[in-house]
């Protein structure tokens, strides 16, 4: 009985034991599956990093080797000998041409005798000019040293990497957005108006995506196809190839996630919310696929429009950097410090959000659109604000707004791509009336806060006030120190700088090297113990930021690539070529331009609507004598107004996600219509004025 029961115990804890082994194998299973994307991102953006960097090294490198060596850039190549004789004998040559010369018909008068002293004259000039060429040869192979050697092979070496980078951007890209994609997916976070809370909205959300991806995979598999029959060779076949693989990994995904839906789901729910819930991009590939594959009987056209996003592989690659770069500075303590510089001077809610405003719109310009700064700094504003005693609605407004004026500044990537597609405007004149554009609006701004106040805009004195403030600004002198010294750095080895090419470079290594040392040599490294936002260790941070990255990456690139698309229908179905183009007065057609742009604004992203204003709208404006940069400026307020503006308002979504729905909810105790509804009323009244008066300002100081 005994030895039965211990048999029986022994048989329990093995049992117990093999359990425990099984469920860590599958808990390590699930993680490296799940580390696996964010791996791959990270070796991508990386691999962007280094390759890019790779052709500052090899241009400076290039610079040295003509520094040390004369005439460096012929001994960085391979050096054959010239292919004639210098050890040429003149009277042997002279006998052979002698004897092929053409034997003289008698009947020919005008034919020439061998001249034989001008052939010779000529052989040794062509002697003397050889020996030369050998001479040169013999001492140029003199000074391929070892040294030379050895700094050729670097050289050369980088040289090969960076054209290879360059030749393999869409490869990058394609990669980039798929595995990024797939891991949003997975992890249900793609953009959508609603989060998924109930059965019924997984089911209708994993349904539609189901539907989306399965007819973009059917149109890629078809256009291959079509290419393949046709004999045509594609300049890149490798593009629809991977469309068709990543395509078809969304589609195998949707399948699992409906089949295995998570637990943790409401059983109840209702139809028009989970409506809601289908992804943006979804519902714009439904739309696409219905137009070409219902309507035109094309059923490549979706797969064809959606590999268009690939033409600007080196500007979206970027946006995929910034991302990344938002995300790592999520992981730093800037945004608190730099708030903690206003702390001293209480200033009232109103005017910290304009604060918040102005300071966010540098890191905006940086990172290229105003969705990305709200995903990396949204929580910091809105909590920084709430923390003072903002109401929350102020605070959701002045979160939703933080990136909107930032757009018109330098470096913006908007500005550079208006600029690539449009050869009237160049980025020099449109940086600088966009810093103008960016004080109109701040002005606006302010005096909208001003105006709906609810209490008087009191701050301590400058007595009380300047002294916190200072020792505020000493904890921001390191970060100072290490943002000049690598750019120091970069500047003298590689005469890198942070512009508009370099800055999507050099900023990750910024960042990194801050939180490097915010967690191994600040004395405030404790602080991040308790911060959820945060994590501890440099590693942990880093993989931390990446999987935040790959989160938000795969969530904007298939609404930007989709958009692409839709814009693509728009343009081909000639919607805007029955727009009117005859207008009585400038006056009118800048109006209708107005309404038209901000309509683009609301419902497309902002790369796919640039290609569709450069190719239809811009020209209205020009020929009714707008003059480009105005336009272009107005094109760029208004599209930061259409994100603000319902039904898409997709800077009020991504609020929405970094703050939480239920900070996001109305607040019940908000007294009359405009403060219920601040959080939407106060960005759209200031970026709807701001749009009046750099849309007609500038036409009252022309004409009037």
């Amino acid at each position: 009985m005994t030895e039965s029961v211990q048999n029986c115990t022994v048989q329990n804890d093995c049992e117990q034991n093999n359990g425990k082994q099984n469920n860590s194998a599958m808990n390590s299973t699930t993680n490296l599956t799940r580390k696996a994307p964010i791996i791959f991102v990270l070796a991508l953006l990386v691999f962007t990093v280094i390759s890019h960097t790779g052709e500052n090294v090899q241009a400076r490198l290039l610079e040295l080797g003509n520094y040390l060596w004369d005439d460096y850039v012929i001994l960085r190549a391979d050096l054959p000998l010239p292919s004639c004789d210098p050890k040429q004998d003149i009277n042997l040559e002279l006998s052979r041409l002698e004897r092929v010369f053409p034997a003289v018909d008698p009947d020919d008068l005008v034919a020439d005798e061998f001249d034989k002293n001008s052939t010779r004259t000529s052989l040794e000039k062509q002697l003397a000019l050889c020996k030369k060429k050998h001479a040169i040869a013999e001492e140029n192979h003199r000074r391929v040293t070892p040294p030379v050697i050895a700094f050729r092979t670097v050289e050369t070496s980088l040289t090969k990497m960076a054209l290879f980078a360059v030749q393999q951007e869409r490869v990058v890209l394609i990669l980039l957005l798929f595995s990024a994609a797939a891991f949003t997916t997975g992890q249900r976070h793609h953009i959508a108006f609603r989060p998924i809370i109930s059965m019924i909205d997984h089911r209708v959300s994993g349904s539609i995506q189901l539907i989306g991806n399965l007819l973009m995979l059917i149109s890629a598999i078809t256009h291959r196809k079509t290419s393949i029959e046709s004999g045509i060779e594609e300049s890149h076949p490798e593009i629809t190839v991977l469309i068709i693989v990543g395509f078809l990994v969304l589609t195998l995904l949707n399948v699992i996630q409906l089949i295995k839906p998570p637990k943790n789901l409401r059983v109840k729910g209702n139809i028009s919310h989970a409506l809601l819930t289908i992804p943006i991009y979804s519902v714009f590939a439904l739309i696409t696929s219905y137009y070409f594959m219902v309507g035109q009987n094309h059923i490549s056209g979706p797969a064809i429009l959606f590999g268009q996003i690939f033409e600007l592989s080196g500007v979206f690659i970027n946006i995929g950097l910034y991302i990344w770069i938002g995300m790592l500075l999520k992981q730093t303590r800037i945004g608190e410090l730099i708030f903690r510089t206003l702390t001293p001077w209480k200033l009232p809610p109103e005017l910290l959000a304009l604060a918040a405003i102005i300071i966010m719109a540098l890191p905006t310009a940086y990172t290229g659109a105003s969705g990305i700064i709200i995903i990396a700094m949204g929580t910091v504003v809105y909590t920084e604000l709430t923390r003072i005693g903002a109401r929350r609605q102020l605070a959701l407004a002045a979160t939703a707004m933080t990136g909107s004026s930032g757009v018109v500044l330098q470096p913006c990537l908007l500005v550079i791509a208006i600029a690539m597609l449009n050869k009237e405007v160049v980025t020099d004149e449109l940086f600088f009336w966009g810093s103008r554009v960016f004080l109109v609006t701040f002005i606006v701004f302010f005096i909208v806060v001003f105006i709906t106040k609810k209490e008087p805009m009191r701050t301590a004195s400058p007595s009380k006030a300047i002294g916190p403030m200072m020792l505020a600004i000493r904890d921001l002198v390191p970060y100072i120190g290490i943002f000049g010294l690598v750019l120091i750095v970069y500047g003298f080895s590689l005469k890198a700088y942070l512009d508009q090419f370099s800055a999507p470079i050099i900023l990750p290594v910024i960042i990194i090297t801050l939180i490097i040392y915010e967690r191994i040599f600040s004395k405030e490294k404790h602080v991040f113990e308790s911060d959820t936002q945060r994590e501890a260790g440099v590693r942990d941070s880093l993989f931390e930021s990446v999987n935040g990255a790959t989160i938000h990456i795969g969530a904007i690139l298939m609404v930007m690539a989709c958009s692409f698309a839709v814009a693509g229908i728009i343009q081909r179905s000639g919607l805007f070529d029955s727009l009117p183009t005859e207008f009585s007065s400038i006056w009118v057609a800048m109006l209708f331009l107005v309404i038209v742009l901000a309509f683009i604004g609301m419902i497309m992203d902002a790369f796919g609507a640039l290609i569709l204003v450069s190719t239809s709208v811009a020209g209205i404006a020009y020929q009714h004598g707008i003059h480009p940069v105005h336009f272009w400026m107005v094109v760029l307020v208004a599209f930061e107004l259409g994100y603000l503006t319902p039904p898409v308002a997709l800077n009020h979504l991504l609020t929405r996600q970094v703050v939480g729905e239920e900070a996001y909810a109305p607040d019940p105790d908000a007294k009359g219509f405009w403060y219920k509804n601040e959080r939407i009323l106060l960005p759209l009244t200031a970026m709807a004025i701001t749009l009046i008066l750099v849309a007609f300002g500038p036409l009252i100081y022309q004409y009037w």
